[in-house]
């Protein structure tokens, strides 16, 4: 999903943390499993959830995404999990207006829109945006370009069921299932992985 402009002309955008610039908001994709399997790309405290959610920002110091991929401060990715919950005890009008349209894509190149506006706050749904893990890693797509600064809220927001097996029937270029989207876990390779909460003054602002 593209994220337009904002209403303002300019675009959403974060800083704070282990961010030294500002980051504008490029897009969003998930990745998810199948009916027997959990698609999150991080596990956390040893548990994979059902779908994750990533949303993608490029250092304004570069032109586009392609490019900040080639420098290792050149993009900044939220990672935001989902799990199923039978009966949700909450909704999420922005992102529920999202996953409405997850089947009208079902068929590969096909496209929706989302009509009217959502901010960026409300695709994150009541998440603590300062209760999270953050990293120096790579994209998980080929070719895995060492330039993302993590950023991974490690509390998974509940999603009914329906949402989620959606996701179990989107077809690839052959018109196969297209399921297990997500990269394995990698090595931490001596990385340092931060965790930031409340009691924190640097925490990550959204702007």
């Amino acid at each position: 999903m593209d994220i337009p402009e904002t209403v303002n002309g300019g675009r959403p955008t974060i800083t704070g943390g282990l961010l030294k610039s500002k980051y504008v908001a490029e897009g969003l994709h998930f990745h998810w499993g199948s009916p027997t399997t959990r698609g999150s790309e991080h596990i956390i405290s040893r548990r994979q959830y059902d779908v994750e959610m990533h949303i993608v920002h490029r250092n304004i110091r570069y032109a586009t995404v392609s490019e900040a991929a080639q420098y290792s401060d050149g993009l900044a990715v939220l990672g935001i999990m989902f799990k199923i919950a039978n009966y949700p005890s909450k909704f999420y009008p922005g992102l529920s207006r999202v996953f409405a349209q997850i089947p009208n894509v079902i068929e590969y190149d096909s496209t929706a829109q989302v009509s009217g506006s959502i901010t960026l706050g409300q695709l994150l749904g009541d998440l603590n945006t300062a209760d999270f893990f953050t990293y120096k890693g790579s994209l998980t797509v080929p070719d895995c370009h060492e330039a993302v600064t993590w950023t991974v809220f490690p509390h998974a927001l509940p999603l009914p069921y329906e949402f989620v097996s959606t996701f179990w029937n989107m077809r690839d270029s052959n018109g196969d299932v297209l399921t297990d989207t997500f990269r394995l876990t990698q090595p931490r390779n001596n990385r340092a992985v931060v965790y930031r909460t409340t009691k924190d003054l640097s925490n990550i602002f959204l702007g």
